[in-house]
């Protein structure tokens, strides 16, 4: 089945008897759901219902579906839109249409949507709030650097209210922070996968903390190529017959938030780790670019990271004696 959502509907069409239904996304909506279900004769343990990510709009639909154990999954919208080629028009319901056929097409290659639990999901809705506020933060700093430019006083209303407003984002940052690391205390394996990661020079609780979310705790990525490929870190080869041949690069296809972070892990460990450090200059001072020789760090990192997580226990600093 295909689900086509939006904040206050969900369209759901059944690609093989092509019964459409509207539902309002609310909870009497999911249960009018299931009386359709029982009308159409359609068995809900040998459904599955297909769905694009739509962040929170999806989230009371998704644990009414783990509750009442049917099964589902979240495709990438970009790899539904190209899968159908050329379209004309566009409707709600000819959307959930469009996604169910997608669904079907690949229904081989569907995996299931796991339910997390409950510190993880409290953990991403601390997280992308704070991630918020500080992206908030920064428009304020950005805006006073620009009037001290110009020369506003310090005591000026204008800078007065926004430097007010730095503060009380601050203090609402370090809150949420406070509460992010007392909900991963309370569950031990997120506790202990997060103290791993910090075991890693270059890694700290912010990129930790996004790495445990993104990868549901290391559950929804089968080996650190994987997880590169959605990072946007993995190259991949660029050649076509004997007339194109490209040195291998990165897709722009990624989760920018996590490469941005890895970026800066890189680099950071580029400075504290010695082995990287090493690396880095070898590569470098042999003819390579900075930007790829960075992100083989990135990598490298991220190779560390499922590593520590397989073995379960904390990255050994001493090198060339594990070596």
């Amino acid at each position: 089945m295909g689900a086509d959502l939006s904040k206050k509907s969900i369209d759901l069409i059944c690609h093989l008897q092509s019964a459409h239904i509207q539902i309002e996304n609310t909870v009497p909506g999911f249960k009018d759901l299931m009386e359709w279900f029982r009308q159409q004769k359609i068995n809900p343990s040998e459904t599955m219902i297909v769905m694009e990510h739509t962040g929170f709009y999806s989230y009371g639909f998704e644990n009414f579906l783990h509750q009442h154990q049917i099964a589902f999954c979240k495709v990438n919208p970009l790899a539904i839109k190209r899968s159908i080629g050329l379209v004309r028009g566009k409707t709600d319901k000819l959307d959930a249409k469009r996604i169910a056929a997608y669904g079907y097409e690949k229904k081989d290659r569907l995996v299931m949507d796991v339910p997390a639990s409950d510190g993880l999901k409290r953990l991403q809705m601390l997280h992308s709030t704070r991630d918020r506020l500080v992206r908030q933060r920064a428009s304020l700093i950005c805006a006073i650097k620009e009037y001290r430019h110009i020369g506003i006083s310090e005591k000026d209303t204008i800078m007065q209210t926004q430097l007010q407003l730095i503060k009380n984002f601050d203090k609402q940052i370090e809150k949420l922070m406070a509460e992010i690391e007392s909900t991963i205390n309370k569950e031990t394996p997120l506790k202990q996968n997060f103290n791993l990661l910090q075991s890693i020079k270059g890694v700290g609780k912010i990129l930790a903390l996004t790495v445990i979310i993104k990868t549901h705790n290391f559950t929804r990525f089968a080996n650190a190529r994987k997880f590169a490929c959605f990072c946007g870190t993995a190259p991949f080869e660029h050649s076509s017959g004997t007339s194109i041949r490209k040195r291998s690069r990165v897709s722009h296809l990624a989760d920018k938030q996590m490469k941005s972070l890895l970026d800066l892990s890189a680099k950071s460990a580029i400075q504290y780790d010695k082995e990287l450090r090493e690396y880095y200059l070898k590569r470098t001072e042999g003819g390579k670019s900075k930007m790829s020789t960075i992100n083989v760090v990135r990598n490298k990192i991220l190779y560390r990271m499922f590593a520590v997580i397989k073995r379960q226990t904390p990255f050994s600093e001493n090198y060339l004696q594990v070596a």
